[in-house]
C-alpha cells in the first residue's frame, strides 16, 4: 500500500475505534498478530483491545485527534492529542471528574494493509499530574 493509504488507515482507526468508541473494530485495522509496544509494556492484539476498552470506559467522552502525520515506507508516525473527562476507575484510581489532555506519539508499521506492530510514547506523567496523583510541575 502507499504511504497515503497507510495514513488513511491510521485516520480511520482513530475515528472508528477511538472517537466512535468501537474497540471491537480493531481487527479491521490491525493484524491478529499485532504487537503493541508502550511505556513499560508489550501486549498482543487482545491486550491492545482490552487496553482501549479500559481507557474508553474511564474517559467515556474522550476524543482523539491527529496533530501531525508523517509516512515513509511501511511506517506512519503520528503525533496525537486525547481529551476526555475521568468518569470511571482508571488503573486503580477512582474517578476524579477531571478533564485531561494527553499527548503522545505513535509509530505504526504496516504489512498487507494492516498494522502489524506499533510503538507508543505518551505524556503519562502529565496525565497523572492532571488527575492529581502526582504534584504539578513547578514550571
Amino acid at each position: 500500500m502507499s504511504t497515503e493509504a497507510n495514513k488513511a488507515v491510521v485516520r480511520n482507526f482513530e475515528e472508528q475505534v477511538w472517537n466512535r468508541r468501537n474497540p471491537e473494530k480493531l481487527g479491521e485495522f490491525f493484524s491478529s498478530n499485532h504487537v503493541f509496544h508502550g511505556p513499560g509494556m508489550t501486549i498482543d492484539f487482545l491486550g491492545h483491545q482490552q487496553m482501549v476498552a479500559h481507557f474508553q470506559s474511564a474517559f467515556p467522552d474522550g476524543v482523539n485527534s491527529s496533530d501531525d502525520m508523517i509516512a515513509e515506507g511501511d511506517k506512519v508516525v503520528q503525533r496525537w492529542t486525547f481529551r476526555g473527562t475521568h468518569r470511571a476507575p482508571f488503573q486503580g484510581m477512582p474517578a476524579t471528574g477531571k478533564m485531561v489532555v494527553l499527548t503522545g506519539l505513535a509509530i505504526w508499521r504496516f504489512q498487507n494493509g494492516k498494522i502489524v506492530e506499533s510503538w507508543h510514547e505518551m505524556d503519562t506523567m502529565g496525565l497523572l499530574q492532571q488527575l492529581g496523583v502526582l504534584p504539578a510541575s513547578a514550571h
